[in-house]
C-alpha cells in the first residue's frame, strides 16, 4: 500500500549536477494503520491510516477524520489491498525516487475576493472618465431571461477548497528524516496537511 498522510513543510530547489529541479518537501511522520475492511466481510476492501496528532484548531474540519484509501477485488477493474493489518505502521519507505503519486489537500483560502482575482477579469479601462470601477464585473445579466444566469462568474469566496494534483513524480526519499521531495507544486499552505498517493511508476520522459 502506497498511501501516507504528511505535512506541506514548503518548497526548495535541488541541484543534481548541472539539473536542478523545484520540489515540495513534505513530511511523512509513521501512519498507523487504524481499520482494515476486507472484500469477504464488508463487500470493498479498504485501509484506514492516521497520522499523529495535531492541534484541532490547527486542522480544518474536513481532515479531522482519519483518511481511507480504498481498493475493490480484481473483477472490479481496481486492485484489492493486502497483507496489511491493523495497527501496522506506514512510513515514507514505501515510496521510492522515480514514482508517480497523486497529492490532495485543501487550498489556500484568500477570503471573499472580486472578479480581476478571483476569475482573472482584465477590468475596464483606466483612461480619463473613469472612477473607482477598473475592476468591476460589468453587466451580469441580459434582456432574456431577465436574471442571473446560474454558474456566472462573479466575486465570492475563494480558495479553501479540496483540490488534488496528479502525476508528481517523487524526487527524493529521506526515510531518516521522514521526508519526501515531490517535483513540482502541491495544495495549501506550509503547515497543512496532504494526502499522498501512490500511482506507480512513470514509463519513460521525465
Amino acid at each position: 500500500m502506497k498511501f501516507l498522510i504528511g505535512k506541506k513543510l514548503g518548497m526548495t530547489t535541488l541541484h543534481d549536477g548541472p539539473v536542478s529541479e523545484n520540489v515540495t518537501l513534505i513530511s511523512c511522520a509513521e501512519n498507523k494503520v487504524s481499520l482494515v475492511r476486507t472484500v469477504e466481510r464488508d463487500g470493498y476492501a479498504a485501509v484506514q491510516v492516521e497520522a499523529p496528532k495535531t492541534a484541532r484548531k490547527t486542522v480544518k474540519k474536513e481532515f479531522r477524520r482519519p483518511f481511507t484509501a480504498k481498493g475493490k477485488d480484481e473483477s472490479a477493474g481496481t486492485v484489492a489491498i493486502e497483507g496489511v493489518k491493523e495497527g501496522d505502521v506506514v512510513n515514507v519507505s514505501v515510496f521510492e525516487a522515480g514514482d508517480i503519486v497523486d497529492i490532495f489537500g485543501v487550498t489556500k483560502a484568500k477570503g471573499f475576493q472580486g472578479v480581476v482575482k478571483r476569475h482573472g477579469f482584465a477590468g475596464a479601462p483606466a483612461s480619463h472618465g473613469r472612477k473607482h470601477d477598473m475592476r468591476k464585473p460589468g453587466s451580469i445579466g441580459a434582456t432574456f431571461p431577465e436574471h442571473v444566469v446560474k454558474g456566472r462568474r462573479m466575486a465570492g469566496r475563494m480558495g479553501g477548497e479540496h483540490f488534488t494534483i496528479e502525476n508528481l513524480r517523487v524526487v527524493l526519499v529521506d526515510a531518516e528524516k521522514n521526508l519526501i521531495a515531490v517535483r513540482g507544486a502541491v495544495p495549501g499552505i506550509n503547515g497543512g496537511i496532504v494526502g499522498v498517493r501512490g500511482m506507480g511508476k512513470k514509463v519513460g520522459g521525465k
